[in-house]
């Protein structure tokens, strides 16, 4: 059964509830999550906004398809009260989002679904809490460890100064 990596975020209205209800409405639908990370607090990644992100990395093992968890997290998004996605590049407020990081050591690429998330290496908010539940994880196509991958971001951030 493969454990799959949930990126969870969000930036507006309660923001600790928002990602609570998420987490409720996913293990309602996939079963008690195996592994939850801290919430962290960031600003937004790829737009100006005034609201600051809160984000978490849920794992779940599950026997769903990606497609499947696919339809499941867009719904969820939905119930929650998210009304557009984010399509190319162009990212705003959101009540929830949720993103698939990683499924297993899978690797698919449709027009609907990429994993492992194509900007997740990118991501000081997704590689620090995944790396606070997942360290040792081998990203399936970089070959590096979340661990690994989360100190070259900082580093790289650091030498930008």
């Amino acid at each position: 059964m493969p454990t799959v990596y949930l990126g969870l975020g969000t930036n507006i209205g309660n923001k600790k509830e928002n990602l609570t209800r998420a987490i409720e409405a996913l293990s309602l639908a996939l079963g008690n999550y195996t592994a939850l990370s801290t919430f962290m607090e960031t600003e937004p990644w790829g737009f100006d906004s005034d609201n600051a992100f809160l984000n978490c990395v849920v794992a779940f093992d599950t026997t769903i398809t990606p497609t499947m968890l696919l339809d499941t997290t867009e719904s969820i998004e939905r119930e929650l009260g998210r009304t557009t996605k984010s399509t190319g590049g162009k990212y705003h407020d959101r009540v929830i989002d949720i993103d698939i990081l990683l499924y297993g050591n899978a690797t698919i690429e449709t027009p609907r679904l990429t994993i492992p998330h194509p900007l997740m290496h990118l991501r000081d908010f997704v590689l620090e809490p995944l790396a606070g539940i997942a360290p040792h994880i081998m990203h399936p196509t970089i070959g590096k460890s979340i661990s690994t991958l989360a100190a070259e971001l900082k580093e790289q951030h650091a030498q930008k100064g």
